[in-house]
Formats: structure tokens, sequence, C-alpha cells
């Protein structure tokens, strides 16, 4: 059976000429919309389809993407609500040190002396680097700048995240 991955949900649509506009679930946005490149649609009760990107460009916090054979609103409306995939076999290899959403959330953080501080619950992308949401154990979440000085080691093969974390990051007094 594939295995899909989630690039990003069709929230509405854009002006007349079969844009819609889709709130992106992927760091590599260029590479999943580029010009050419096959994603599958999947809405509830219907069959998944494929479609082919024929233009995209940024807009406000949206990514405005049309679909070769979908040259007008009427073509993609009906796509609204839809979820956008890519199977997991084609998501191509990443650079040391780059990984994919899902390879990180779950894992198991530990500080340098091998203490268990929780598992990585999501992934915000506020701006300049990634921070990762460790759910702790009747504790506060902890938030986890994706920076070298901070995550000294991801080991995706053992589910887990070697630590070091700066004086002042966990305040456990509230």
């Amino acid at each position: 059976m594939v295995e899909y991955l989630n690039v990003g949900k069709i929230v509405n649509t854009q002006g007349i000429k079969g844009e819609v506009r889709v709130i992106s679930q992927t760091d590599f946005p260029e590479l999943r919309y580029k010009k050419g490149s096959v994603l599958t649609l999947f809405q509830d009760g219907k069959k998944p389809i494929q479609l082919v990107i024929k233009s995209h460009r940024k807009h406000k916090n949206f990514d405005i993407v049309s679909f070769e054979e979908h040259p007008n609103i009427n073509d993609v409306e009906k796509y609204r609500d839809g979820i956008l995939k890519i199977e997991k076999d084609n998501v191509g290899e990443l650079d040391d040190n780059e990984f994919y959403y899902h390879e990180i959330i779950g894992l198991t953080v530990l500080d340098e002396e091998g203490i268990e501080l929780g598992k990585i619950k999501e992934i915000l992308s506020p701006g300049a680097n990634d921070v990762w949401v460790v759910q702790r154990i009747k504790k506060r979440d902890l938030l986890l700048p994706y920076i070298e000085s901070v995550v000294k080691k991801v080991d995706v093969a053992n589910g887990q995240v070697i630590v070091e974390i700066p004086e002042g990051l966990i305040d456990d007094e509230n």
C-alpha cells in the first residue's frame, strides 16, 4: 500500500483563473509546488485524484497554486478543504541535518546527561528557524529552537534527539 505525506490543505479559491489557496505543511514549497510536480488530492468520501502543478506563487501566508487542465474557478471550487499529499517514496533525499517533519515528530528528547525531557509533538515555523514543541510529563511544553547550539544530535533510527539546554530556556517555576 502506498503511504502519503501531507503537503498542504486547500482552504479556498483565489481569483477566477483556477488558482487555489493552500496552507502548506511542508518545508519545501518551492519543490512540492514546482511546475510539473504531481500531488494527490484527498477529500472525504471521494477517490483520491492526481493533480499536476501548473503554477505556484506566494501570497501573504498562503501558497497559491494552479493545476494543469483546471483553467477556471469552476474547475477547482470542488477541491476546497481537500488535502494535497505526496507519495512517501517520492519525497527525495535531504542534505545532512535536514529532516522531514514526520521523521522528527514523536522522537524522544534527551539532555546531554541522558535524562528524558519529553517527546516532540509538533513543529512550529515562526521565522528564522523551526521550533520543536516538546511535550513533557506534568510540565508545560518546552519550546526548543532547532539551532546547532541546542540540538546536538538527531538519531532518527533510534528515535532520539540529544539537546543542550541553554540556561533560562526551561522555566519550571510556573
